[in-house]
């Protein structure tokens, strides 16, 4: 069965930029398990040493409405 934890919340760059490091530091370690926060809720995982990762950009632009523009990673894995 999957569980599935989501948040979406608006973060100022400064602070989005600090939880993408945090992101990487847990990644970094030589650990067999890493911590990540979401929402009010910390999750351990197992990565492997090699993840798939997938980055997907989208740029709109609309005369109406202003530009859109989206970034999407994704990280995955088999434990």
């Amino acid at each position: 069965m999957a569980q599935r934890t989501t948040v979406d919340e608006k973060l100022p760059r400064a602070e989005l930029a600090a939880y993408l490091k945090a992101l990487a530091a847990e990644f970094e370690t030589d650990a067999d398990e890493i911590d990540v926060d979401v929402g009010n809720k910390t999750i351990t995982l197992t990565p492997p040493d090699e993840v798939d990762c997938s980055i997907d950009v989208v740029e709109r632009s609309s005369l109406l409405r202003g530009n859109r523009e989206t970034i999407a990673i994704e990280l995955s894995w088999k434990s």
